[in-house]
């Protein structure tokens, strides 16, 4: 098989949860570790920070690697759900793994995934564990799916241990409330090892604080910093995340790490350069102006939407559209009434029909078109908008992904 024919095969036969949604949804560990042992435990071959929170864990990820890539460590990242090439899920010092190394792992076991029917999160993460012990990284950011105690990533014994936050998404999977949330991501914290706490309320704190004295393990809080380093990532909502990764970067130099303080600011001004980081307040055209985010929960959406807010436009375009397991209507009420929606589907099977995307927006007093497809939406909003107006696309990380 070719590299396509490999991507196709991967897609069409193992669950994916990004697009089949709570079915692909694997309750515990046994797949990865089945997996992990016959690979020859490559998590056990080098030295790892697991990161895991509601929103901000991808950014976090990528800042640090940034970071540790600008210290001079042989740097792996290991992220998920890719935007336009699975090999984004998989990098080390910022580059992609090789096709041919995405198809010879398939090829050499693609019996063993069949035998024992692994998810799409369970291979990936398997492949990106193997090619870092191979590739002899010095450290890898390690970036949980879903959740955290019961994560495919959640074998590895890390250096640190950072969650972002905590906020009401996958309730289905995780949880009703935030403690059930929290009490989940705090599934990452290990024995005698360093957690980091990026944001917190009462009863979240509670729950990482029982944890990390359960497991003996040191809790440091991020601080609110008078005055943050400068970081090419725009958005408002990255102010916290930058406080955490400051946080984080403290401990690690407690932990024996080489990180000097030019490191930490070139790291943050370069993290696209770097990681090639796409999606978050991604400004993508002037004349108009056109921004896409990969925002697609309550919390995250609300700071997306409060940034919004503060920019001059004329007209403010919407290109958006969802997947049908979120609480629509929660979602929904979140959205502006002063915009032009152009409502679509993305292309997998969780994506909600546009028709009855706009329906259910037009009880929330969101008015617009329905479309087919997002390229034909967003052409129409480029078509509509003028020079100074603003076009916003997003809902989802497939709404993003269809368009860059």
């Amino acid at each position: 098989m070719n590299y396509e024919e490999t991507l196709q095969w991967m897609f069409s036969r193992l669950p994916m949860y990004q697009r089949q949604g709570k079915t692909a949804f694997k309750k515990d560990l046994n797949n990865i570790i089945k997996l992990s042992r016959h690979l020859g435990n490559p998590h056990q071959h080098f030295k790892s920070i697991h990161i895991a929170g509601t929103n901000g864990k991808g950014s976090v990820s990528h800042m640090l690697a940034s970071i540790l890539q600008t210290a001079g460590y042989h740097t792996g990242l290991y992220t998920s759900p890719h935007l336009k090439d699975f090999r984004e899920r998989i990098r080390i010092d910022g580059k992609m793994m090789r096709k041919n190394c995405v198809i010879n792992f398939i090829k050499r076991n693609k019996k063993f995934i069949e035998d024992n029917r692994l998810s799409f999160f369970e291979l990936s993460v398997g492949m990106a564990f193997e090619q870092f012990a191979k590739k002899q990284v010095d450290v890898a950011i390690i970036e949980t799916g879903l959740g955290g105690r019961l994560d495919s990533t959640n074998i590895i014994t890390p250096d640190l241990s950072v969650i972002t936050n905590i906020s009401l998404d996958h309730t289905q999977m995780l949880g009703n409330s935030l403690e059930e949330i929290a009490r989940e991501k705090a599934g990452i914290i290990k024995e005698h090892t360093p957690v980091v706490i990026g944001e917190w309320k009462p009863e979240t704190l509670k729950v990482f604080r029982e944890e990390a004295e359960k497991k003996n393990s040191p809790l440091y809080l991020a601080e609110k910093f008078v005055e943050l380093p400068e970081s090419d990532l725009k958005g408002k909502y990255q102010k916290k995340n930058i406080q955490t990764v400051l946080k984080a970067v403290e401990v690690l130099r407690q932990k024996g790490y080489s990180i000097p303080d030019k490191a930490v600011f070139e790291g943050l001004k370069n993290v696209k350069n770097n990681t090639d980081l796409r999606g978050r307040w991604d400004i993508l055209k002037t004349n108009p102006l056109v921004i896409a985010d990969t925002a697609h929960n309550e919390a995250g959406l609300k700071e997306v939407m409060e940034q919004i807010n503060s920019i001059s436009y004329e007209k403010l375009h919407i290109v958006l559209s969802l997947v049908n397991d979120k609480e629509i209507d929660k979602i929904l009420s979140l959205f502006p009434r002063n915009a032009f929606y152009y409502f679509s589907k993305a292309n997998i099977p969780r994506g909600l029909d546009s028709k009855i995307l706009m329906n259910k927006a037009l009880s929330h007093h969101l008015n617009g078109k329905h479309f087919q497809s997002i390229a034909e939406a967003y052409k129409e909003a480029l078509t509509k908008a003028e020079k100074n107006d603003l076009i916003f696309v997003g809902g989802s990380t497939f709404t993003v992904a269809e368009i860059i």
